[in-house]
């Protein structure tokens, strides 16, 4: 086997990702990046394992890791010239501010990083705007989510205020347009994500311009979609907008208000 796959990277270098099989999941998105000249950002050095594999892995590429401790290159063995090692945490801005002044955006961002839910979601809202369209953002070990002493919630799985239910909840910018809602307030995701897949422990996110309209809904309204359908085939305009843009959306209306009351009774916003 080639000596360039993750695989046998990953376990040269001991790294946990060959542990955690993590390496399928790259190979399927990284191997035809291989020979580019890309830019990755890895959160959470260690001890210098996975900046070693991507840098023999993307040999033209650029390789920036960072951590919140000091990091000695002599002591972890780190010589190749491809990899820049810089000390900061993932949840100072300021640090991630002066980060992207310096390399301007990413191919591949991978959060390896302090697996807390609120470091990941801080790190992943702030970093996300500088990932390449077509890049691929990647959250490891996921199951922190689930466990209270990495500040999860094991008791509270459908509501909990995790990174894993942020990245659950991605899912609906995939489908914005889809939203018939006449009060959906749009989020900086929507329309920037095009996959959003989960695997054990792994979380991976590809950016891409995600802007189809529905044929079902418009400018978030079911009724003006089927208001305008109809009154294309058939000339009856008053019937159809009696029935559409009157009664469905008084039922829209009740619907909403439902909703939201239901949501302050439970204090779920």
């Amino acid at each position: 086997m080639s000596d360039t796959l993750l695989r046998n990277l990953f376990k040269k270098y001991k790294s946990d990702k060959y542990n955690h099989r993590y390496f399928k999941i790259y190979e399927t998105y990284l191997n035809n990046f291989k020979r580019k000249k890309i830019k990755l950002l890895e959160i959470g050095v260690a001890d210098g394992s996975s900046v070693k594999a991507w840098s023999k892995f993307f040999k033209k590429g650029k390789i920036v890791g960072i951590d919140i401790k000091e990091i000695d290159k002599k002591k972890l063995q780190i010589k190749s010239k491809n990899i820049d090692l810089l000390k900061g945490s993932q949840s100072n801005l300021i640090f991630l501010d002066k980060l992207v002044n310096k390399y301007k955006s990413f191919d591949f961002i991978i959060d390896d990083g302090s697996h807390f839910p609120k470091d990941v979601i801080k790190s992943f809202k702030f970093l996300f705007p500088y990932l390449k369209k077509g890049g691929i953002y990647f959250i490891e070990d996921t199951q922190t989510s689930y466990n209270h002493f990495f500040g999860g919630n094991p008791f509270d799985l459908k509501y909990a205020n995790t990174h894993l239910n942020f990245f659950k909840n991605l899912s609906d910018s995939l489908n914005y347009k889809e939203i018939p809602n006449p009060f959906y307030i749009k989020n900086s995701f929507d329309g920037f994500i095009s996959n959003v897949s989960f695997y054990r422990n792994i979380v991976v996110i590809t950016k891409n311009i995600n802007n189809i309209e529905s044929n079902l809904v418009l400018n978030n309204s079911y009724e003006k979609k089927r208001y305008l359908t109809k009154t294309k085939r058939n000339k009856n305009k008053m019937k159809y907008f009696f029935k559409y843009l009157v009664l469905f959306r008084i039922y829209t209306l009740i619907l909403f208000i439902y909703s939201l009351f239901k949501r302050l009774i439970l204090l779920r916003f």
